[in-house]
């Protein structure tokens, strides 16, 4: 068997059904083509380097064996896996479901595959998943981390690591510039008559909690309205109807919450306890998740381009693997006031 075997032709009786579980290897795809396994493996990695028709052989007998190619046997020679990991605080939040795709759709398009993992809101275990998860893939995406920024670092030390929804120093990062939406949305509040606004915060080691936070400090102050914060149990529509009674007794007349599901086990709580939204009790979410606007009344919320900052962190990765300069320092993506039903004129006082 040579490099030369040019005119080599896939016997049909070797054909495996394609639902067949295949064990192949490059020495069953080089026999079958009738060439040596190096030229296989120079065919199969570095498309080019051989003839284009000993390349269609090749191709033809790997597809017939169902040869699936092994990323980690792949990396012996390079170093890489052509896989990058995505670690989100937790997976059956709606708020990570456009991140995952943007990411995905902007990897696949590089001929790289992503692999997922979650944090369940634990630094603990996001470290843990992170260790793991930086021995098998060439770059890691941290949406919305919990842990600390020397442990980011300690990461990025290893290998590229980009961030969404955090600042980091020394770290790409890709995060909603909230300032624009949360001004967007306190004027409106305002003008529709409220003076006592509350903010029900994410969890404690969310840095965007924090920031947004600072947001309606900011936005309430130059629009002359009192800002309260209230705490919340967990950043989800069950944590939501938890601190209804917080923001009853709060006096608050309009409510920015930390994401979408607060806000809307918030305005469930509040209806089953008679309220009325918004004649009452305004209610603005953040993130505009996928059916926010499935609530009565609709849900209005503060929209951050999740789907854009996903994709824009996964570039921001492949740059830096390919050896690319990227933007420096942090990528800011605008939000925006998605006005719907929730909010509105205060017609009666609590």
């Amino acid at each position: 068997m040579t490099d030369a075997t040019e005119s080599a032709t896939v016997p049909a009786s070797t054909k495996r059904g394609r639902g067949e579980k295949s064990s192949a290897t490059i020495y069953d795809i080089a026999k079958l083509a009738g060439v040596n396994p190096s030229t296989v493996s120079r065919a199969l990695s570095k498309p080019g380097r051989v003839s284009a028709k000993t390349q269609k052989i090749i191709e033809d007998a790997a597809e017939q064996l169902n040869y699936q190619v092994n990323p980690f046997a792949r990396a012996l020679p390079t170093g890489r896996t052509q896989t990058i990991g995505l670690i989100v605080a937790d997976i059956t939040n709606p708020t990570f479901f456009d991140i995952i795709r943007g990411a995905e759709t902007t990897a696949a398009a590089r001929d790289y595959t992503l692999v997922l993992a979650e944090s369940a809101e634990s630094p603990e275990t996001e470290i843990t998943a992170a260790r793991r998860m930086m021995g098998t893939v060439d770059g890691l995406i941290l949406a919305s981390p919990r842990m600390d920024d020397e442990l980011i670092r300690e990461l990025a030390s290893g290998k590229p690591v980009a961030v969404i929804n955090r600042e980091v120093d020394g770290v790409p990062c890709v995060v909603p510039d909230v300032n624009k939406g949360i001004s967007e949305a306190v004027r409106s509040l305002a003008a529709n008559g409220h003076k006592n606004v509350a903010y029900v915060a994410g969890p404690p080691q969310s840095w965007m909690s924090v920031r947004r936070w600072e947001g309606v400090q900011a936005a309430c102050e130059w629009s002359k309205l009192k800002a309260v914060r209230l705490e919340s149990s967990k950043p989800t529509v069950d944590g939501g109807r938890q601190v209804a009674r917080d923001v009853m007794d709060s006096g608050a007349t309009a409510v920015i919450t930390y994401n979408d599901l607060l806000a809307i086990g918030l305005m469930q709580e509040l209806q089953a306890g008679g309220m009325r939204v918004p004649d009452q009790i305004s209610i603005v979410g953040f993130d505009d998740i996928f059916g926010a606007d499935f609530t009565t009344p609709p849900l209005t919320t503060v929209r951050s381009p999740l789907g854009e900052c996903g994709s824009r962190a996964a570039l921001l990765l492949l740059d830096l693997l390919l050896g690319q300069a990227g933007p420096e320092g942090t990528v800011r993506v605008e939000t925006e006031l998605v006005l719907r039903g929730s909010s509105g004129r205060l017609l009666v006082a609590n």
